[in-house]
């Protein structure tokens, strides 16, 4: 709101062992959708880091060694429409580079206005973490 055109959002994501099979296309699916969301809500460019690998150990606050988290890697860079422009592989480290249009970025936000058009009049009661009632 106070006029970036990228936003960087580092994760540390990835699948438990137990549940890759069952939940993990959703899972990953769920994160990029998510990702992409911040873009097109907030009408920037939006560069998003994620892990590859796996690390063994302490995992959901369990102080028992255990199966430990698969990183899904997948880094990837999105305009403000959410259109991925470049993606990094799921298995390895990679350097990922992305062209950045102020144009489009001016364009989208005068013709896609999710950002304009915010009611943050209305924002005042999500910033507590109970409604009273009131």
């Amino acid at each position: 709101m106070q006029g970036a055109t990228i936003l960087f959002y580092p994760t540390a994501i990835g699948w438990h062992p137990d549940e890759k099979v069952e939940f993990g296309g959703a899972q990953h699916d769920a994160w990029r959708t998510i990702q992409r969301g911040h873009a097109i809500a907030n009408g920037v460019y939006v560069a998003v880091a994620n892990r590859v690998g796996h690390e063994t150990g302490n995992i959901r606050g369990n102080s028992a060694p255990g199966k430990g988290l698969e990183f899904w890697g997948g880094s990837f860079f999105c305009d403000p429409f959410g259109r991925v422009l470049t993606e990094a592989s799921h298995n390895k480290e990679e350097i990922l580079l992305g062209e950045v249009d102020l144009r489009l970025l001016e364009d989208t936000r005068r013709n896609w206005p999710f950002l304009r058009d915010r009611r943050i009049d209305s924002y005042a009661s999500i910033t507590s973490r109970m409604i009273d009632g009131k």
